[in-house]
């Protein structure tokens, strides 16, 4: 069992937090609640206190009833009884609707925040963590927390029914009253052994069902991989091992948070044995009488109900904590790409030069050491080179989606750490080498980064481009549903949607990872019409993986293990017979002129 538990990974940026701590958090999520809260709690007292006194006036009722009273009484109770249980109706009814919109509310604003959160993470957060597991704590985790609310408006009504038992307990014998109050605070401190255990328990089956999430993610994701391997059944067996996990994590968090309440009604039975034996003594000697001592135990039965109650509250609020904790470690995560100045930026020129730049991810090796270069405005740069070359890094790093370590990185020569990102990111135009297309139609797609881009004016852009006749294709132009991640589409169709997407942007600085699929000589000649449309109106950083693309370059930079070994035009390098002639030599004699490039950077 302890290697069940141990084999939960903790992310790097969880966080541990006082219960003080997260306390103060949730306050200022109840803040924009309070008056549904304090509503709620209002209710929720009065309602226990109908319930209270409810037993009392039917008592004396059927006494009243008992005595021959004039029929008039009869329908009197009757109709106290009736208007007592449909007020009761009434108070539960408006105590659930404002606690279920207090709870939605409370809810979607968390998950907003935690949803922000996560969106404003850098890359380099992803590569670290698995987006299952932050998916549950946007999810699974903020839906867990909505229980701190309930537990918070009842407890209100629980301690008003305290008072008034003890009130009532009081009148009918001080003595034993005291017996009991003696007794309440041994529940209360057993109850509170269980708080850290809850806490605990409750943790490590959020972590097991984000590990499940996690496991869903990424086994649908790569199910066509799976399919083509016939790996079916070793899917399904790794998803029954997490799965198993989690049920054993949870089957022991249930069995924990399932015994607090018999623990405490079993000392409360304790409790009630000593009064029934001491008052036992008392009846019989004539301290009390026996009718007395009958109405005092019922009374002591209802007061260990809320009693119960409010011991096991801090206990089952750790739950609530629990879910809390991992949710704002999530929003309080450091960010690791740091912006020294939020300075506007308008429109951008494209000027870009890094100045003895160095940089690596996470503790890997160093992959720019020194690094220098500089891209004109306007000027369009083919990075080739081997894989681990440095080539997407230095794209990430223009991008700003990595935080590089030692040196400088200007834009028109400013400090590309002192952006406003959002701003600076509008004038980026990124086509990754994998294009992702989101679910919707060719047209949504397109007018992505720029929701004002009409119809007319993407078809517009579109007949540019081979004229048109990608969308003449298209079995519904551009209405045809493109699928889950593109997959309606053909890998040729989804680079040109891809690179409409920038077209219609019109960024100052454009940045291709080309995709290293094999397309048709057709299909390419159409996407380098595309590119060129875009390279003449930017600054563009291609990373090349075709002889087509590295041709229309201005320059050609040839990278070996992050430093900068070559620079010249097509010919020029050629001429010099070194490593870029080689690579030629390599990958492209004898090959087709559409034929792709071998220097494929499928990762870094």
């Amino acid at each position: 069992m302890a290697s069940i538990f141990s084999a939960l990974d903790i992310e790097a940026y969880d966080r541990n937090y006082s219960d003080w701590q997260l306390i103060k958090r949730i306050a200022l999520y109840l803040g924009s609640q309070r008056w549904r809260v304090i509503a709620v709690a209002i209710l929720s007292a009065l309602v226990g206190l109908l319930d209270l006194v409810f037993p009392f006036v039917l008592v004396r009722g059927v006494t009243i009833l008992a005595e021959n009273p004039p029929p008039s009484a009869l329908f009197a109770l009757i109709g106290a009884v009736f208007a007592s249980s449909s007020i009761s109706w009434a108070l539960n009814w408006a105590r659930r609707r404002l606690a279920a919109r207090a709870i939605g509310d409370l809810v979607l604003n968390l998950r907003l925040d935690a949803f922000r959160a996560a969106a404003a993470h850098d890359l380099s957060f992803y590569d670290e963590f698995k987006t299952g597991r932050i998916v549950s704590r946007v999810t699974s985790d903020t839906q867990d927390f909505a229980q701190v609310i309930t537990l918070v408006t009842d407890l209100a009504s629980q301690i008003l029914s305290v008072t008034i038992l003890s009130v009532i307990l009081i009148a009918i014998n001080w003595q034993l009253t005291l017996m009991v109050i003696a007794f309440t605070p041994v529940v209360m401190a057993v109850a509170l052994s269980f708080r850290g255990l809850a806490r605990r328990v409750t943790r490590q089956g959020n972590r097991a069902m984000a590990n499940v999430n996690a496991s869903i993610r990424e086994t649908i994701a790569g199910i066509s991989i799976a399919k083509n391997f016939r790996q079916e059944r070793t899917i399904y067996n790794e998803f029954t091992q997490v799965n198993a996990q989690s049920y054993q994590i949870n089957l022991r968090r249930g069995f924990v948070m399932a015994n607090i309440f018999p623990v405490l009604n079993g000392l409360a039975g304790v409790g009630t044995a000593m009064v029934v034996y001491f008052g036992g003594f008392i009846a019989g000697s004539g301290g009390i009488s026996v009718g007395t001592w009958y109405l005092f135990i019922n009374s002591m039965e209802k007061y260990w109900f809320p009693v119960t109650n409010l011991a096991a509250f801090w206990s089952q609020f750790q739950a609530g904590l629990a879910a809390a904790e991992r949710v704002f470690a999530l929003i309080d995560a450091e960010p690791r790409v740091n912006q020294i100045d939020q300075q506007s930026v308008n429109t951008l020129r494209g000027e870009i030069e890094f100045v003895n730049l160095n940089f690596k991810y996470g503790t890997q090796e160093v992959v720019l050491r020194d690094f220098s270069l500089g891209i004109h405005a306007g000027e369009s740069v083919a990075l080739v080179g081997h894989t681990g070359a440095g080539k997407s890094s230095i794209a990430k790093l223009i991008a700003r989606f990595y935080e590089f370590q030692e040196g400088e990185l200007c834009i028109d020569g400013r400090d590309i750490r002192s952006f406003d990102l959002a701003q600076y990111r509008k004038q980026l135009g990124i086509v990754s080498q994998v294009p992702f297309l989101f679910e919707g139609t060719v047209a949504d797609n397109i007018r992505y980064a720029r929701r004002e881009t009409s119809d007319v004016e993407i078809e517009s852009l579109a007949r540019k481009i081979g004229n048109g006749e990608w969308l003449e294709s298209l079995p519904d132009g551009l209405a045809t549903h493109v699928g889950e991640r593109g997959g309606k589409l053909s890998m040729g169709q989804r680079q040109l949607v891809s690179l409409m997407r920038v077209l219609v942007q019109r960024p100052s600085i454009f940045i291709l990872d080309e995709a290293t699929a094999s397309i048709d000589p057709f299909t390419e000649s159409q996407i380098q019409e595309a590119v060129d449309l875009i390279l003449a109106n930017s600054t563009s950083i291609l990373i090349a993986h075709r002889l087509s693309t590295v041709k229309a370059a201005d320059r050609i930079v040839v990278l070996k293990q992050g430093a900068i070994i070559e620079e010249g035009d097509h010919d020029s390098l050629m001429g010099q017979g070194g490593h870029y002639a080689e690579l030629y030599q390599t990958y492209f004699r004898h090959q087709s002129p559409h034929y792709k490039i071998g220097m494929v950077e499928t990762a870094r």
